[in-house]
């Protein structure tokens, strides 16, 4: 496959899905983040780097989609992707190039030539927009978090080594929940239930799920529009919180 076959391939999954940004080519390598990040003009976090593991024994591909400036912890993954019996490994270049149609330095987060199972970074949160790359060692796109989301249909997780802090990481996933029901009418509003219920008596609001004790009550009766109301609530809540 000539490789600017793979960034149509990109750019024709983003047309399909009505993203409102096209793959870009740039004149300076974006192989790394960093070389990425310097060329754009931006973080290094703001890079959304694909990297892709191989479970054993199933040889199932996973990626996962983070940060520039983070490195994937295998421990949390494994805790999350594998049952008893199975491991991960890096996988090597013959691999992610058979299972994602991309070869490595252009591995885009879309438009896979095979499923994958998918996981989304809660780091990737941080920003208002990143870049990710498009197929090819010198294509990028840009898009938000939650729009990457939306596209890749991932799971959301905190699998950054270090990671998040403990008490941060509800709010945070909380947040990227948000962002991504704010975007698109097409998702069904998700439970917002990250973590035990907990409510306080100072706010009012479950420790949780920043939800009252009447929408938690009323929840499950609640249609999808008066669901989404409830989000764009928790959506501002959580912005003291982080």
């Amino acid at each position: 496959m000539n490789q600017h076959e793979s960034v149509i391939r990109v750019a024709a999954f983003l047309a399909e899905r009505g993203h409102p940004h096209a793959p870009r080519m740039l004149e300076e390598s974006a192989r790394t983040a960093q070389e990425a990040a310097d060329a754009l003009g931006v973080q290094a976090g703001q890079i959304a780097k694909s990297i892709v593991f191989r479970r054993r024994p199933d040889d199932a591909a996973v990626m996962v989609v983070t940060s520039g400036d983070q490195r994937v912890d295998e421990k949390k993954l494994a805790a999350v992707v594998c049952a008893s019996g199975q491991k991960l490994a890096r996988a090597d270049a013959d691999f992610v190039r058979d299972r994602t149609g991309f070869a490595i330095g252009g591995v885009s987060p879309v438009a896979h030539q095979s499923s994958l199972l998918l996981w989304l970074d809660l780091s990737l949160f941080r920003f208002e927009q990143v870049w990710a790359a498009a197929g090819h060692p010198h294509a990028v796109f840009p898009t938000t978090p939650a729009q990457l989301a939306r596209l890749t249909q991932a799971g959301l997780e905190d699998l950054a080594l270090g990671g998040l802090e403990l008490q941060v990481r509800p709010m945070a996933l909380l947040k990227a929940r948000a962002a991504m029901v704010a975007g698109s009418v097409d998702i069904q509003p998700p439970s917002p239930c990250v973590s035990v219920c907990c409510m306080s008596p100072e706010s009012g609001l479950c420790g949780g799920c920043l939800r009252t004790l009447d929408e938690i009550a009323a929840w499950s009766a609640m249609s999808d529009a008066a669901k989404r109301v409830v989000w764009q609530a928790i959506a501002q809540r959580t912005v003291p919180t982080l």
